[in-house]
């Protein structure tokens, strides 16, 4: 069930941001327009419905905020894509998880949605600006998120094991330290490879090994260390 958000007139939006322009994108997301299929899972339906993606990008691009499209946020970043939003809320939720560590926040809509679908989000990004502006809208939506500004491939140790694990950035290869936060009987989801071809994995730490599994063909901005204000 998603969480009551507290939405100002400009959360609800008119026009290009309209509650009916939301529901076109919900419907383009579960019919499967994308070559990595259609989301099915109505809870992230639900959130993708509910919380307003417009708050979380330049007004300028608000009309563009139902398009299913990356769009820039600054600093060199971007906001994923909501079919990549959905796709990895959705692989995380098949554990059933509580709790769930985001490595990039971003501009923190990917923890909004993973929020407002009823996950304890911890969130860590390393672009200070980012951060800040973040956690202003999360806070305007009244979602309890708990962020922290540092090297995101350290993770959150001090919070962990994880039932689930989102990263928002690709690397050559799966982090081992995020892989070392999560429980047992969880999920990590990233995307994984270089400019000239990624894609978005799962992970899943059974108590015997390791299960991995290739969802679809992505393009994330990469996985850096170091932390900026």
């Amino acid at each position: 069930m998603t969480p009551r958000l507290r939405l100002s007139p400009e959360a609800v939006g008119s026009g290009m941001t309209s509650q009916r322009v939301r529901d076109r994108l919900v419907d383009r997301l579960r019919d499967g327009a994308h070559s990595g299929g259609g989301i099915g899972d109505e809870r992230v339906l639900n959130a993708v419905r509910v919380v307003p993606r417009h708050l979380f990008i330049d007004e300028a691009l608000a009309s563009r905020a139902y398009e299913d499209t990356a769009l820039p946020i600054g600093h060199g970043q971007t906001i994923s894509q909501p079919w990549v939003v959905a796709r990895m809320t959705e692989a995380v939720l098949q554990v059933a998880p509580k709790t769930v560590l985001e490595v990039g926040t971003g501009s923190g809509y990917q923890a909004a949605i993973l929020a407002a679908v009823g996950l304890e989000v911890f969130t860590v990004e390393r672009i200070g600006d980012l951060l800040r502006q973040a956690r202003k809208r999360l806070r305007q939506l009244g979602m309890n998120v708990r962020s922290k500004h540092d090297d995101g491939r350290i993770g959150w140790p001090e919070h962990g094991p994880y039932d689930a694990i989102v990263v928002t950035a690709a690397a050559p290869a799966l982090v081992e330290a995020l892989i070392g936060q999560l429980a047992v009987g969880g999920r990590l989801v990233a995307p994984v490879g270089g400019a000239g071809g990624q894609v978005l994995l799962q992970l899943t730490r059974q108590a015997d090994g390791i299960v991995q599994e290739e969802l679809a063909p992505v393009s994330f901005v990469p996985l850096l260390s170091g932390m900026l204000d």
